[in-house]
């Protein structure tokens, strides 16, 4: 059996059975953004039970199971894509975010060699906030710096923040020579302005790219699924630092892409998570833009 084969295998296998991290084939999709090249890179799927302990925590699992059958979904789990974004511009390799990492089996790196990049190749690192699944590949599975060309870029509240996770003291020692931090909501590096989307972590940013009068706005965490997120926005989540806060942040941003139909990048979303938020039965849903 290939490799390729043996993954997949192991993807239907653990779909059924498991919850959390699940192998995925690494992929490589490319998009044009004026100017620049956009592509989705695969990293991880992440499986979420439909337990009460994450989507709908003030509500009941059967309002939760409601609204995933009706979207043609299972009841059982929320199933949540892990992966990146990578932004090609003339002088600056960009990636957004990096993925849970080697150490629990991302295939990153295998979908940025799909996509013909090289790691020495990234320039810059715009993190959207420090949890593992989007910081993890920071590192290779030794600990050493899996971009070692690249600066690494965020909040500065969202650095604060990392420095204070003690079940991160060897990911911020490793990183730390290479961080620069920004004020919420600033330009970061030509092209792409931080979005200030406190809530899900202290310094949660989005980041808005801009090319020749065209935008895309990398979400990061404001919205986890596609379903769920989306058709109760106000609904608690479990993963957010502040519940109340989270929630304000994703109406608010939701109502506000929706209105400006501005294409988004979603890493949660079923990939590649490229697509535009629309109002729909007041809630709001993804339309994923052809590929």
């Amino acid at each position: 059996m290939s490799k390729r084969m043996t993954m997949m295998a192991l993807l239907c296998v653990c779909s059924a059975a498991l919850a959390g991290p699940v192998p995925v084939a690494p992929a490589a999709t490319r998009f044009p953004l004026g100017a620049f090249t956009l592509v989705p890179l695969r990293d991880m799927l992440n499986v979420v039970p439909n337990d009460g302990s994450v989507f709908g925590k003030d509500q009941t699992t059967a309002a939760v199971a409601s609204v995933l059958t009706a979207a043609g979904a299972s009841s059982q789990d929320v199933r949540l894509g892990v992966d990146a974004l990578l932004v090609e511009e003339p002088g600056r390799t960009v990636l957004i975010d990096t993925g849970l990492g080697p150490k629990v089996g991302g295939v990153l790196m295998q979908s940025l060699a799909q996509a013909g990049i090289a790691p020495a190749k990234i320039t810059d690192i715009l993190i959207t906030h420090s949890h593992g699944d989007h910081v993890g590949g920071l590192v290779t599975a030794t600990g050493a710096l899996a971009f070692p060309n690249a600066t690494i870029r965020m909040s500065a509240p969202e650095w604060a923040f990392m420095q204070k996770n003690a079940a991160q003291t060897a990911l911020v020692s490793a990183i730390a020579p290479k961080v620069v931090t920004f004020a919420p909501g600033s330009p970061v590096v030509p092209g792409i302005d931080a979005v200030a989307l406190a809530g899900h972590t202290p310094g949660h940013s989005g980041y808005r790219i801009t090319s020749r009068g065209a935008q895309l706005t990398d979400i990061g965490d404001t919205a986890h699924s596609s379903i769920v997120s989306l058709a109760k926005p106000g609904w608690t989540v479990g993963y957010d630092t502040d519940a109340m806060q989270g929630s304000a942040t994703r109406e608010k941003e939701l109502k506000s892409l929706a209105a400006s139909h501005q294409r988004i990048f979603a890493p949660h979303f079923p990939y590649p998570g490229i697509g535009t938020i629309v109002a729909r039965d007041g809630g709001y849903a993804f339309v994923p833009a052809p590929h």
